[in-house]
This record gives structure tokens, sequence and C-alpha cells, in this order.
């Protein structure tokens, strides 16, 4: 495994209640303490169908996506950020159970990690509110800047150690 200082932030934002439903990475590589690569895709869930409460969420629609790729066309390009890495999401359940789904979905391949929660780590508090309390700038519910937040928050505590 890398150092614990090299990690990759994720965040995926879905189009419906499936965890399958994919509709936004969002990726922060993080290399000896510092952001080396940055990394945003739009994808088009399965059959491109949204529930409009997940659209009002995070403002993605069918609209933005249908030329999108599905997530199994980009998979080759996030793949080596996850594959014997460390992998930070805030609420880390969801993100890495999104991305279960999805390549379950795919038939595609699910590979090894260690994974990092930072809603665990900061005792359950939501990321709007701890990005607030620590002054880190944060536009909710787009998966790069929600990536972007997390990374911010892991550092934080990799500092405190």
């Amino acid at each position: 495994m890398p150092e614990i200082n090299d990690f990759t932030a994720i965040d995926f934002e879905t189009a419906h209640a499936k965890r399958y439903s994919i509709c936004q990475v969002g990726l922060l590589r993080v290399e000896n303490g510092t952001v080396t690569q940055k990394i945003n895709f739009l994808v088009q869930p399965p059959n491109n169908y949204y529930w409009y409460n997940f659209i009002d969420i995070h403002g993605i629609t069918p609209e933005m996506t249908k030329n999108a790729p599905t997530f199994d066309k980009i998979w080759h390009q996030i793949e080596p950020f996850i594959t014997n890495q460390n992998v930070v999401a805030h609420n880390a359940s969801f993100d890495v159970g999104c991305l279960k789904h999805t390549l379950e979905f795919y038939g595609l391949q699910m590979p090894e990690f260690t994974k990092y929660c930072t809603c665990n780590i900061y005792e359950r508090k939501g990321l709007s509110y701890l990005c607030k309390k620590h002054k880190i700038k944060l536009n909710h519910h787009d998966a790069l800047s929600d990536a972007m937040a997390c990374a911010e928050l892991f550092l934080m505590h990799l500092n405190k150690k």
C-alpha cells in the first residue's frame, strides 16, 4: 500500500436511489500531501433515467448526460486511482457502494483498496457543516467540489497526527 499521505478522494452523484446510477464522478489525487490530479466526469446513468428529487439535489439533468459516456467507458481512466490505493470519501459507505454496484452492473471487477471515511473521522458530521466550520470552499453535491473538500478534511486529519 502507498504511504497514507498518498490518497485518492472520490465522490459520486447518482441519478436515483439505485447505487449503480452514477451520473457524476469527482476524483482528486493527492501525493505527498499535494494535489496532483483532478478528474471530473459527467456520466450517463443506465437508460439516462433520473428521479426529479435527485436533480433538485445536484442539478444534473438527463439533457446534461445524454451524450456523456457510460461508467464502463470511463472506468479505465478512474481505476488506476483506486486499485491498491488509499481511497477517501465523505460517507464512504455510500460512495464505495456506488462503485461496487456500478461495477457489478457493468460486469467489471471490484478492485482492492484501503477505505477511509471523513464522515466517521469527524464524528458523523455533515460535509457542509465541516466545510463551514473549517472555512473550506464547497459547492455541495458537485462531485469534484465534494471530493476536494473531503481531501482537505483528510489532510487536516493527517496533519493532526
